[in-house]
């Protein structure tokens, strides 16, 4: 059984109230008293429930992050940078994956609120704000991650993923290939939807290239395996000559497919770019190229931003922070002999 307070203060002949304030205003304490106290919790080998204490104040002393995929390196770097920063005062970060789906994200933004975190820090779902407002209504702050409402009030950290998705197909463009593959989905998830638009943009600049749109339902490996398997069985002559994936899942699913057969070399059949840059991609059996996000940043300054709005909600300061992808070129999209590494 668990040695509470009481046991504490029985053991060292005090009052429960004492023992509170040599835990929590010890300078209101005699210094004898305060060293019989600290004796038998020693002793007694007591730990103070902090979650209860916290609770009692009305207050935490940790954040909500909610993201779409757990499982996305990209996600697991996000949370690291948040936890990382976080540490630095003294927070802790509670972790939920909503897996992309809106009614799993509204459990735990209710949990997060049973809990009552400082704030939360959201890759949401959808674009339905309606939980959201609920939150911050009940004097929580939120801050959207890898994702901008324009037009919400909700403070924001994203990359320029209309950017990100012209960059990556303004490459391929650029090495010669005019048979542009773009692999992901669902159409609902915001930053597909805007690689996307930035993939359209890069191709109407160029009369001659197209670009074929083949949706997946999730941005997993298997998803861009099976997209690749599909590519692999058509003739040779109807198969893209480029592949811009949503994401570095898709396109390492899409490289295994491709490169189990002797048919298909990449780059010289088929050029292939990702996007996130997540640390596998530089190791795959043809090494990557990709878009990169700075995800840990993305997850520190997502947490900056969340203190600074708890410090001063109507200050004067960047509320909408969104950052500029790079493209990283590897051997995927470009000849092997003409380059061995990143550039950026």
């Amino acid at each position: 059984m668990a040695v509470s307070v009481r046991d504490v203060a029985l053991a060292a002949s005090v009052s429960v109230g004492t023992v509170s304030n040599v835990l929590n205003r010890r300078d209101k304490v005699a210094a004898e008293t305060v060293a019989r106290v600290l004796a038998a919790i020693e002793e007694l080998g007591f730990v103070r429930n902090d979650a209860a204490r916290q609770l009692r104040a009305g207050r935490s002393r940790s954040i909500g992050l909610v993201v779409l995929d757990a499982g996305n390196p990209f996600f697991a770097d996000v949370a690291r940078g948040a936890e990382a920063r976080a540490e630095e005062d003294r927070l802790s970060v509670l972790l939920g994956n909503s897996d992309d789906d809106p009614s799993r994200e509204d459990r735990y933004l209710d949990l997060f609120r049973e809990q009552r975190v400082n704030g939360v820090l959201i890759s949401p779902a959808s674009d339905d704000v309606d939980k959201l407002e609920q939150v911050e209504s009940a004097g929580i702050p939120v801050v959207l991650v890898d994702h901008e409402l324009p037009g919400s009030s909700f403070c924001s950290v994203s990359v320029d993923d209309v950017e990100g998705g012209y960059l990556a197909v303004r490459h391929l463009i650029d090495i010669g290939r005019r048979r542009i593959a773009f692999i992901g989905g669902p159409s609902s998830i915001a930053q597909v939807a805007n690689r996307l638009r930035g993939a359209r943009r890069a191709v109407d600049e160029t009369p001659d290239a197209v670009l074929e749109l083949i949706e997946v339902p999730a941005l997993t490996v298997l998803n861009g395996r099976t997209a690749g398997e599909a590519i692999v069985r058509r003739e040779p002559s109807q198969r893209p000559d480029a592949l811009f994936a949503a994401n570095d899942l898709l396109a390492v699913g899409a490289l295994q497919a491709l490169t189990m057969f002797s048919t298909v070399r990449v780059p010289e059949d088929i050029a292939l770019i990702g996007y996130d840059d997540i640390d596998f991609a530089a190791a795959t059996v043809v090494p990557l190229s990709s878009i990169r996000q700075p995800a840990r940043l993305i997850g520190r300054t997502a947490v900056d931003l969340l203190l600074r709005f708890m410090d001063d909600p109507d200050g004067d300061y960047e509320r909408n922070v969104r950052f500029q992808p790079e493209l990283v070129i590897r051997q995927s999209s470009s000849s092997a002999d003409s380059i061995d590494g990143d550039a950026g």
